[in-house]
């Protein structure tokens, strides 16, 4: 058996679905979601001599820069895009977050935190045939979530189940090989590659296919390393090309250096110092996750809870002397501002300038994995990215693509609705 998959039966097609207000109809074509996990356009322009699929979809397909959801991380961007809606809508704010009802910090990765439905659940639920590969296993279970199809992660492709995952024996199966390890650059070229295998296969009507961004927090744009890794990205986006597939690649968040002049990082430990301001609070630091090789969790943005809420002026107006600390937000403002949920954030919300990264305490980060070279993410600065398309955009989406104001989480609805069908 080259190997196993289960999909259920649905005995209607809906051809034109709505899903959190927006409409999915559906394309002879399948769609193909791709999210290039930290990848900014100059990773792209820096390779672009070894990227010729991707400057093709670019010169004959369409183009435009995007903004991603804030704060500009992982999870919070991967179910913006497969939901459609902001956090607002969705509920999803970070990678980690405190945990109101439990009165505890948590993995935010658990699709109780879902508060609306992903827009793969509800296709498969309705007659498209959906396959969604994830490199980090830290989205599956939200990715997964009701989802009627495929769904693993290239981190434990060897434990997919067909009860679990809808697929077995992927490695010796369906690839032909093991996969890398996570912090190996190229289990993201073994996530878009298990894609065009599955493809290549049998017939999809939407896939998801997302990465990871070890590569972007430990390599500038035009680097060697950069450049093999996206060099092999691209030859399995000319395959799914090559298959028929509508593609669209965007990204959750863009990348940058965040360190001193000596090359270590640049990081305000804000609970410390407003601790010796007598200013007591529980900071927390939504990329927090279980990739601390990739950035020790040090990003552009972090949220806080005070003690005394009397409090509020006083640290906000200290966190905005500190160098390096660029925007202090009440709880009101950032959901106005960013449209998060209020119920998630804190009492503030601290953004960082591009060069710079909000700790908690020195003790508290394994600081050791980052002591050269941090790269980093998560405010304003990593926050516009690319959107491309294999094909050309019709004249009504190539102007909202155009224009700067779609986002990345328009991702599908411009899949759905951008071409002649």
């Amino acid at each position: 058996m080259y190997f196993s998959a289960k999909f259920k039966k649905n005995s209607k097609t809906f051809y034109s679905m709505n899903i959190n207000s927006r409409n999915y109809p559906k394309q002879k074509q399948t769609i193909i979601g791709i999210c290039m996990d930290g990848t900014s356009y100059p990773y792209y322009e820096g390779a672009k001599e070894v990227m010729p699929n991707l400057q093709r979809f670019i010169k004959e397909g369409s183009m435009g820069m995007v903004k991603s959801v804030i704060p500009s991380f992982t999870n919070p961007n991967n179910m913006a895009i497969v939901t459609g809606v902001t956090p607002k809508v969705n509920g999803i704010c970070g990678n980690f977050y405190w945990d109101t009802e439990l009165q505890e910090e948590v993995m935010m990765n658990d699709p109780k935190y879902l508060k609306v439905p992903t827009i793969l659940s509800e296709l498969s639920k309705n007659g498209r045939k959906v396959a969604v590969v994830t490199a980090k296993d830290k989205l599956r279970k939200m990715l997964a979530h009701n989802l009627d199809g495929i769904c693993f992660s290239a981190e434990f492709a060897n434990q997919a189940t067909l009860e679990e995952n809808g697929i077995e024996n992927v490695e010796q199966g369906l690839m032909g090989k093991e996969r890398p390890g996570i912090y190996d650059p190229y289990i993201s070229v073994y996530c878009i590659e298990a894609g065009a295998k599955l493809l290549k296969r049998e017939h999809f009507d939407v896939m998801y296919l997302t990465t990871t961004d070890f590569v972007q927090h430990k390599y500038a744009p035009g680097s060697p390393d950069a450049n093999d890794f996206l060099s092999k990205i691209d030859l399995w986006l000319g395959e799914l090309d090559k298959l028929g597939a509508i593609i669209g690649v965007t990204a959750d968040h863009g990348m940058q250096a965040k360190t001193n002049p000596d090359g270590s990082p640049k990081v305000q430990f804000i609970e410390q110092l407003l601790d010796a301001q007598n200013i007591k609070s529980r900071v927390i630091l939504p990329i927090t996750d279980p990739y601390v090789v990739h950035h020790g969790a040090l990003g552009g943005y972090g949220t806080l809870y005070l003690e005394d809420k009397s409090q509020l002026q006083a640290a906000k107006d200290y966190l905005l002397s500190l160098d390096g600390i660029e925007k202090v937000l009440t709880n009101a403002e950032a959901v106005e501002e960013y449209e998060l949920p209020g119920d998630r954030i804190g009492d503030l919300v601290v953004l960082a300038d591009s060069a710079t990264t909000i700790g908690r305490t020195p003790d508290w980060h394994e600081l050791d994995k980052v002591k050269e070279g941090l790269r980093s993410h998560g405010g304003e600065h990593c926050q516009v990215v690319p959107m491309i398309f294999n094909k050309k955009l019709n004249a009504e989406y190539s102007e909202k693509l155009a224009s700067g104001a779609s986002r990345n989480f328009d991702l599908f609805h411009f899949l759905s609705n951008g071409f002649s069908n």
